[in-house]
């Protein structure tokens, strides 16, 4: 190769940061259709399949239950694969997935049977994204890029958050019970067209799937993984002594925060008689907080380090679910609904991104897409178990004695966040 041909390809070779604004824009639409679509299967089963409380449950618990077992095996598949090419294939068998429902829809054949499907393979999906999007994007950025990028990630999440819901609601006015399903499924497509876009040249290094040194051995293993290979990343994560803490500090915390949404809701649009406007509001308004947040992490870890922003943020995001039990009728019940949502949501979305980052500098390059799908599946499946258990205690005693009791759990929470800060992390 002659000096200018490498001149010219030296050129024509993109920017990371061009790159990760590829990845992120894909992101941006597929987390769009997400939201859009937020609650649709349940809508979906309630007003066109005519199915009851129970058979709803079901499908939101058990859905994400059996999606984060079939996941399980992912990682380690997805381990010893290049990325980009993973990341496509998920984003093509969540579109074709829930395509099936409008096409069953529109033929008068849809059954709940399909519904819970559906929800299991798009679960077992979304785990493996994101420990391929995770484990990429380690390659991808230098070290000192990646709390800005995850902050992006996270002000995206909420932006969505905010946008989403309203917007799936009056699409679904308009254009019927499955124009939000579509719109996710579009969403998709879209962000695999997206993640097309970027060059293969820009996933190398330890973690690049096939041009990593086991790639050789490790192609045989992805397809039927070893026991070993399945459990490398809960091993990697109960060995270090500050993952741990973590991991068990962020499993039991989202899972107490998802666990009372159904008794709430159903406080709320029971006996406090709130109309779902209103409903729908108390929990759109308070996710500007997360946008807030995810913008204040990178700030906050440049002056007082990321280990004290990580403990801080980590205890304050504990401290205000037990304000739920005490939510009354009328506007004052709205405000403190809004009021706690806006405060949890606010840490959430300074504790996030910061704990991303910490997790992906802890985590060798070679392990970190099963890494990400140990946790994952356990968050997952710790939040279906949870909410189930929830829902029982709820019946059992009642809904306030229920929010309190998870109110009072998290408090507990911040004993399980690591005391010392992490040899050899970011500041």
């Amino acid at each position: 190769m002659t000096d200018l041909e490498v001149g010219r390809r030296g050129r024509r070779r993109r920017s990371p940061a061009g790159e990760f604004g590829r990845l992120w824009a894909a992101y941006a639409v597929s987390s769009l259709g997400t939201r859009l679509a937020f609650d649709a299967f349940p809508l979906v089963a309630i007003r066109v399949l005519h199915s009851g409380a129970a058979q709803v449950s079901a499908l939101a618990a058990a859905g994400t239950a059996v999606g984060a077992v079939v996941a399980v095996p992912l990682g380690p598949w997805v381990e010893f694969r290049r990325k980009r090419p993973v990341m496509i294939a998920m984003d093509l068998i969540r579109c074709a997935a829930l395509l099936t429902v409008p096409a069953a829809f529109a033929l008068g054949v849809l059954t709940f049977a399909q519904l819970l499907v559906v929800s299991v393979v798009v679960a077992a999906a979304d785990i493996a994204f994101g420990a391929a999007s995770g484990a990429f994007l380690k390659t991808l950025l230098p070290r000192r890029d990646l709390l800005k990028a995850g902050a992006r990630l996270e002000s995206t999440t909420w932006t969505t958050t905010v946008l989403g819901p309203p917007l799936g609601g009056a699409a679904i006015g308009l254009f019927g019970p499955v124009a939000t399903v579509v719109a996710d499924a579009v969403s998709y497509l879209l962000s695999a067209a997206g993640i097309g876009t970027m060059s293969p040249d820009t996933e190398g290094g330890s973690g690049g799937g096939s041009r990593s040194g086991r790639a050789g051995k490790g192609s045989a293993s992805g397809s039927r993984p070893r026991p070993r290979d399945v459990l490398e990343g809960w091993r990697h994560i109960l060995a270090h002594p500050v993952l741990r803490p973590l991991f068990f500090n962020t499993v039991l915390v989202n899972g107490l925060i998802m666990a009372v949404a159904p008794p709430l809701a159903v406080l709320m649009l029971g006996p406090l008689g709130f109309p779902p406007w209103q409903y729908g509001l108390a929990f759109a308004v308070p996710c500007l907080g997360g946008l807030v947040g995810a913008r204040l992490s990178r700030p906050l870890v440049a002056r007082y380090g990321g280990h004290r922003v990580l403990r801080t943020a980590g205890a304050l995001r504990a401290c205000w679910s037990l304000g739920l039990a005490f939510v009354r009728p009328g506007t004052a019940g709205l405000v403190l609904v809004m009021v706690v949502e806006f405060g949890l949501i606010t840490c959430i979305g300074v504790f996030n991104p910061v704990l991303a980052t910490l997790r992906l500098e802890l985590t060798p390059a070679e392990k970190a897409a099963r890494t990400l799908s140990a946790w994952s599946v356990t968050g997952k499946a710790s939040i279906a178990a949870l909410t189930a258990a929830w829902g029982v205690l709820s019946a059992v005693t009642t809904t306030r004695t229920a929010l309190a009791a998870a109110g009072l759990l998290l408090l507990a929470t911040p004993l399980l966040l690591p005391r010392r800060a992490p040899a050899g992390a970011g500041p």
